[in-house]
C-alpha cells in the first residue's frame, strides 16, 4: 500500500512552522500573510504567492490575463488581510522559448493593474526555465499598526459572512474547458476581483478573515480551524449569481464544485453580531455586496446544511498536492 501523502497544511505545520517560531509577524504561518512593524503607525503586509502553468491557470491564457491573474490572488490576501496594497516584487520563470510579444502582454497587464490597484514593481527576478512557466509575486500592503486580520481571530457566536457570489469561477473554469456555456463565469475565473477597496474596512469589525481561493467550504474551515472552532454553513443561504443559479438547477451535481472548486477570491468574514450593521455600512460604501450564511461555535469541524438537514462536511477544496 503506497504512504499517503501529507496535504499543504500538515506540510507547514511539521516542516516550515517550526522555522517561524519566536517571529511574532509570521504568526505561526497560520495566515496568509505576515505582518512586519513599519513605523510607528503602520505594519507592512506580505503576501507571496506561485501560479504555474497549466494548474493555476490555462497553458494558453492571454499574456495580459496571467499577468492579472499572478497580482490579484497576491492583493486578494492583502485584502483580507486588512491592508491597503503598497508595492511589489515579481521573480519570472520563462520557458526556454519565450517570446518578447509574450512579455510584452504580460507586462502590459501588469501596468493596467498598477494602475488600477495604486501598486507599483519595486524589483524581482528574472530567470529561464524547462518549463513550464512560472510566476511569483510577493505583494506588500499597510495596515494600522496590530490590527491586521488573520484566520485565528473567530469566537463562538460570531456570524460568517462572504463577499460577492460564490462559485462562479469553478464554474467558469469548466466553462474555460468547454464543459459549459457560460461566458460570464469564464471571465470570473479568467479575471479575479479582489476585494481591496472592502477589506481594508473590516478592520476593527471582523474578528477573522480568509479569502476564497481554495474553496468555500475549505477556506470557512481555515478559519475554524485557526480559531479551534467549528464553522456551521447554511447552502441555502450561499450568494449565487443568476448565470450559476440556471447551471445549478439543471445540474445539481455541481454543487460540489460551487462549495469546494475555488478561485473565487471572496472574503470569509467572521463578525461578531453587534458589529452587522457596521458590516453593512461597509457594504454599502463600498459597493461590495455581503451575505451572512452561517457561524461559528464550540467544536471543530465543518457542518453543512442542506434543506434543513445538517451534515458534517468534508473541508473539500483544491488540493495542492
Amino acid at each position: 500500500m503506497a504512504k499517503r501523502r501529507i496535504g499543504e497544511f500538515e506540510l507547514i505545520a511539521r516542516y516550515f512552522a517550526p522555522l517561524a517560531r519566536g517571529f511574532a509577524g509570521a504568526r505561526g504561518l497560520k495566515s496568509d500573510n505576515a505582518f512586519l512593524a513599519a513605523d510607528a503607525r503602520h505594519d507592512l503586509v506580505v503576501k507571496t504567492d506561485t501560479i504555474v502553468a497549466g494548474v493555476h491557470f490555462l497553458a494558453d491564457e492571454k499574456p495580459e490575463l496571467v499577468a492579472a491573474r499572478a497580482l490579484r490572488v497576491c492583493l486578494s490576501d492583502l485584502a483580507a488581510g486588512g491592508a491597503t496594497p503598497y508595492a511589489y516584487q515579481l521573480s519570472l520563470s520563462l520557458t526556454l522559448d519565450w517570446t518578447e510579444r509574450w512579455v510584452a502582454g504580460f507586462a502590459r497587464g501588469l501596468a493596467a493593474d498598477q494602475r488600477r490597484f495604486g501598486i507599483a514593481l519595486s524589483g524581482g527576478d528574472t530567470t529561464g526555465t524547462p518549463g513550464p512557466t512560472t510566476v511569483t509575486i510577493a505583494a506588500f500592503g499597510r495596515v494600522a499598526r496590530g490590527k491586521g486580520l488573520g484566520r485565528d481571530g473567530a469566537r463562538a457566536g460570531d456570524e460568517l459572512w462572504v463577499t460577492g457570489t460564490i462559485g462562479d469561477a469553478a464554474l467558469g473554469l469548466l466553462a474555460a474547458r468547454g464543459e459549459l456555456k457560460a461566458p460570464a463565469l469564464e471571465k470570473r475565473y479568467r479575471l479575479p476581483q479582489p476585494r481591496t477597496a472592502f477589506g481594508p474596512r473590516l478592520v476593527g469589525i471582523a474578528s477573522a478573515t480568509a479569502d476564497i481561493s481554495d474553496g468555500l467550504l475549505a477556506d470557512a474551515g481555515h478559519i475554524a480551524d485557526a480559531s479551534r472552532l467549528s464553522v456551521h454553513i447554511e447552502r441555502d443561504l450561499v450568494p449565487l449569481s443568476a448565470e450559476a443559479r440556471r447551471i445549478l438547477a439543471a445540474k445539481p451535481a455541481l454543487w460540489s464544485n460551487v462549495l469546494g472548486g475555488g478561485d473565487d477570491y471572496e472574503l470569509a468574514i467572521a463578525v461578531p453580531p453587534r458589529k452587522g450593521a457596521r458590516l453593512l455600512a461597509a457594504s454599502r460604501a463600498t459597493g461590495v455586496k455581503v451575505t451572512r450564511i452561517g457561524g461559528f461555535a464550540k467544536g471543530r469541524g465543518v457542518v453543512l446544511t442542506v434543506a434543513g438537514h445538517a451534515r458534517r462536511a468534508a473541508q473539500t477544496g483544491y488540493v495542492h498536492f
